[in-house]
Formats: structure tokens, sequence, C-alpha cells
């Protein structure tokens, strides 16, 4: 059964970063997409990064390529999202996702319903 567990969220001033980390267990990188959404309040999920099984292809939004950044780190099975030039619409709980689907689409990666397992999600806001 896979598990996610993100952490690192917290208050923030605008401009400023945060590394959100997402520690998973019974998924194996390689064998894994793995993604981060957002939620905001009163809004739907939001698709903000995602790398494939080979961890060659990624994916970014929009609203946030050049300012975030997604990784992985094999050794210890965590995926991080670094988060900079922070603004306050990035106030947000942001989850981690994974799926193991060989035949996972490059349009896949932008939906929820795409994804086969999900984090508890980390709060992140940015204000002053």
């Amino acid at each position: 059964q896979v598990q996610l567990v993100e952490s690192g969220g917290g208050l923030v001033q605008p401009g400023g970063s945060l590394r959100l980390s997402c520690a998973a267990s019974g998924c194996t990188f390689g064998a894994y997409a793995m993604g981060w959404f957002r939620q905001a309040p009163g809004k739907e999920h939001e698709f903000v990064a995602a790398f494939s099984r080979n961890g060659i292809n990624i994916y970014y939004a929009d609203s946030v390529k050049g300012r975030f950044a997604i990784s992985g780190d094999k050794a210890k099975n965590t995926v991080y999202l670094q988060m900079n030039s922070l603004k306050p619409e990035d106030t947000a709980v942001y989850y981690c996702a994974a799926d193991p689907s060989p035949g996972f689409s490059a349009s896949s990666y932008y939906r929820t319903d795409a994804w086969a397992s999900w984090g508890q999600g980390t709060q992140v806001t940015v204000s002053s």
C-alpha cells in the first residue's frame, strides 16, 4: 500500500521560499510517476508539478514555471518541491501524488482523477 506523507509547509512572506517534502513508502522511484497538486480555499485541486516514472519528463503549471522545482531523492524515496519567489496566490494546501501506470499519458499528469495515491496535504500560507 502506497503512503505519502508531506511536510515542510508553513507561513512565509511574499518573495520568500519553502521546500516541501513528500516521503513515500510502498512505491519505488522508477516505478511511479510523482507529482504535486494544490488546493486553495474554495477552489478545485490544481496541478503544480510532476515527473514521469523514469524521471526524464518533468511538467510544470504555467503559474509556477521558473519559480518552483520538483525533484526526487531515490535513496530517501522522497520527492521535493522547492518553491521560490512565493506569491499570496500560492497559498493553498499542497498534496503529493503517485501513480504506477506505465501508460500515463502526457495529459494525465494534469488531471487529479488520473493519480492513484495521495498524501494528506501540507498548508502553505504566503502573507505579510
